[in-house]
């Protein structure tokens, strides 16, 4: 039963439940906090750098192809999703950093890997997948900031200073990557290890130095398990809502079955790789913690909820006819 329990979670996720715990126990404070702070923006603009280098422009322009599909995805994504969180942060249940943790979530642009992982073992539309997600973390870029921007300004807003370090930590890399391409695009491709370190790595390193933050501050004493629970069931309950109306919106648009899964599994995702370097880029140090609280939960919700689904999908996919 343990075995079976501890196999939902991804090594990443155990890892980062561990990153949690060592900044719970012994956070960096000092000069240290200053260390890791340098370490987590030299990881984030190398991370962005990476994935710049990485995006192929034909992907782009073949994805445009499948209008419709794309503009459903990103209107899930950018519109659904935020009309939703605005409605979780309004309730009484939830105030402060959480409601803005539950808020910002919503703001997010949709992962690619597990997009792309799961509408392949559901039997999906897979290139349709890589265009959708690449598309929708392209965007976030740009569009996230916007939406704090737009929706937060309670809890802060988005300052001058933090479109500058946005625009010099994530869009000048991933441009200069990008444009780096033809040079170094082939050698990024063959590096799916180094680019898994990276991905892994810096994330691991701002959630160190965010918590860490945050712990130093009273995260612990400020958060109780009730609020935890709160926390897990609107991200459950956020995550039911978006699975439910992709799935109603794909049958109202009569979209084929490979794309209806596309629109299902990158329409419901939040990417963390995404969120926790904006984070860290958009949110005081001591506020980073608490606001990664929701999307570290959701991102897991996410993971194992849409595993079972693609895995019925996969299971209940018309039998292709055997070449004679």
């Amino acid at each position: 039963m343990i075995r079976r329990f501890l196999s939902l979670f991804e090594p990443f996720i155990l890892m980062l439940l561990g990153t949690v715990l060592l900044a719970s126990l012994l956070p960096a404070r000092g000069v240290w906090a200053g260390i890791f702070s340098y370490l987590a923006d030299a990881g984030i603009v190398l991370l962005f750098f990476l994935h710049g280098a990485k995006l192929s422009r034909q992907a782009i322009l073949d994805g445009a192809r499948n209008w419709r599909l794309h503009l459903a995805v990103l209107s899930v994504t950018f519109v659904l999703f935020p009309l939703l969180g605005l409605g979780l942060a309004a309730l009484p249940l939830v105030t402060g950093p959480v409601a803005a943790g539950l808020l910002f979530l919503t703001l997010l642009p949709s992962t690619v890997q597990s997009s792309i992982a799961f509408t392949a073992i559901a039997r999906g539309n897979v290139a349709a997948a890589v265009c959708s997600a690449s598309f929708s973390n392209l965007l976030g870029i740009l569009v996230t900031p916007l939406l704090v921007a737009l929706l937060m300004q309670g809890d802060g807003g988005i300052s001058l200073a933090s479109i500058e370090t946005i625009v010099l930590q994530l869009l000048v890399p991933f441009v200069a990557g990008h444009l780096l391409r033809p040079l170094i695009g082939a050698f990024v491709a063959r590096q799916k290890v180094l680019l898994s370190l990276v991905d892994r790595g810096s994330i691991l390193l701002v959630v160190y130095s965010a918590f860490g933050a945050a712990v130093v501050e009273g995260l612990w004493h400020r958060l109780s398990g009730q609020d935890l629970a709160i926390i897990t069931g609107l991200c459950v309950l956020l995550l039911a809502v978006v699975l439910l109306t992709t799935w109603a919106l794909a049958r109202l648009m009569k979209l084929p079955r490979g794309d209806a899964i596309v629109l299902q599994f990158c329409g419901s995702k939040k990417s963390l790789a995404s969120g926790v370097p904006m984070a860290g880029v958009l949110f005081p140090a001591a506020q980073v913690g608490v606001v990664l609280l929701p999307l570290m939960l959701f991102h897991q919700i996410q993971l194992i909820a849409c595993a079972v689904i693609a895995k019925r999908y996969g299971q209940s996919a018309p039998v292709e006819p055997a070449n004679l």
